[in-house]
């Protein structure tokens, strides 16, 4: 049997080592690499002339002359994230570690249909790297999250039931005409997944988020990674039926959804029928933030109902980490203790007995800063890096 030759790691394999953050020798990258010290010094100058990593001053000399040591520069490219949601568009500019430079955020109906949406986007995209003084040269790429499903290998949304006109919507072709970088798409709650999990919990392997805001849904890190299914559907909490959702009708068309009877639409349409007016979930973060007992009490028992799904969940899926974010996120501890009171009481001690339940660290940022991560992950692949440094 002929055994096909290895392809020896490229330069795209050293910038991945250092990415950690340590400076290297190429003495150090040889060994590690077990390539010759030639090639090595070949793929380092590669990576020197594309600016991707510089000279990061002398290691301890053994005798002789000490050896440089070179790490990577996460400023030598900036990344645009953009976080689509029901009625707002927030899109921030980050370098290459994910740190954001500087952001923007604006009240957008999804609803106004992909064209306008995504002309924002483009438009506010080069205006913020206008500001921050990077020439478009210097963009690695555009993350986008949407807040529907999506097919992640083509970034078209798939029958999305608040954002009439993106069905099918080739989102990367037309950013693309207007920014001419690679555009990535994904569900919004699988980039603020991926914004959590990089920004507090980059050490738990099995993480949920829960986004719970207009809508209800949740992004889920496996193995470090986002696991988005078969169809790309995986997550989608809020459409699973709870005892408590009776003959609530959802808008997906079913009755008694999950979303039907935590999401902040429905938590303000219970709290006007009571006499206390709400339009949203923000109205709803702000009765409880001034006290309101109906509001409170409202929140806990959407806590409560979200608990139920989880803990199913939970015991399916044995997360290490439970992340609650989103706009009902923002009103306090009354809807996470609402979750933690079910999830311990339902789901099995072995599955509980080290889980973590918390809220947003990222906060309003996580979905921004999933996009751009997503976009760096894919840009800075040993395969892409050995393309882009061939250009060079």
């Amino acid at each position: 049997m002929t055994v096909a030759p290895t392809t020896p790691p490229g330069a795209g394999t050293l910038l991945r080592l250092l990415r950690d953050g340590r400076p290297r020798t190429r003495s150090e990258l040889a060994s590690v690499t077990g390539l010759a010290r030639s090639t090595v010094t070949q793929r380092v100058d590669a990576l020197l002339a594309s600016g991707l990593i510089g000279p990061a001053g002398e290691a301890v000399s053994t005798g002789g002359r000490p050896p440089t040591t070179f790490c990577f520069r996460p400023d030598a490219r900036v990344v645009l994230g953009a976080d689509l949601g029901a009625t707002h568009a927030r899109l921030a500019l980050t370098d290459m570690s994910g740190s954001v430079l500087a952001e923007e955020r604006a009240d957008l109906e999804i609803a106004l249909g992909p064209e306008a949406v995504l002309d924002w986007v483009a438009d506010r995209g080069r205006g913020l790297l206008a500001g921050a003084g990077r020439g478009a040269d210097e963009l690695l790429g555009l993350g986008i999250g949407l807040p529907g499903p999506v097919q992640h290998s083509t970034g078209r949304a798939v029958n999305p039931p608040i954002m009439p006109g993106w069905d099918d919507y080739d989102v990367p072709g037309y950013v693309h005409s207007r920014l001419d970088v690679p555009v990535l798409v994904d569900n919004d709650v699988n980039i603020m997944a991926v914004g959590e999990h990089h920004t507090a919990w980059p050490e738990a392997s099995h993480l949920m988020f829960v986004k719970v805001a207009t809508g209800i849904g949740c992004g889920i890190v496996s193995e470090g990674r986002v696991y988005r299914g078969a169809q790309g559907a995986a997550g989608d909490m809020g459409h699973i039926h709870v005892p408590s959702g009776a003959d609530r009708p959802c808008r997906c068309g079913n009755t008694g959804c999950l979303e039907a009877v935590a999401s902040g639409a429905a938590l303000a349409e219970v709290l006007t029928a009571q006499g206390v007016p709400a339009r949203g979930a923000r109205d709803v973060v702000e009765l409880s933030r001034n006290g309101s007992v109906p509001a409170l009490r409202a929140l806990r028992q959407a806590g409560r109902g979200i608990g139920e799904v989880l803990a199913a969940s939970v015991n399916m899926f044995n997360p290490s980490v439970i992340v609650i974010g989103g706009a009902l996120a923002l009103a306090g501890d009354h809807l996470i203790a609402g979750v933690r009171e079910v999830i311990y009481q339902r789901s099995l001690p072995l599955a509980t007995e080290h889980l973590s339940i918390a809220s947003s660290v990222a906060g309003e940022r996580a979905g921004v800063i999933g996009a751009a991560v997503m976009v760096i992950e894919h840009c800075l692949s040993p395969e892409h890096v050995d393309a882009l440094v061939s250009r060079a």
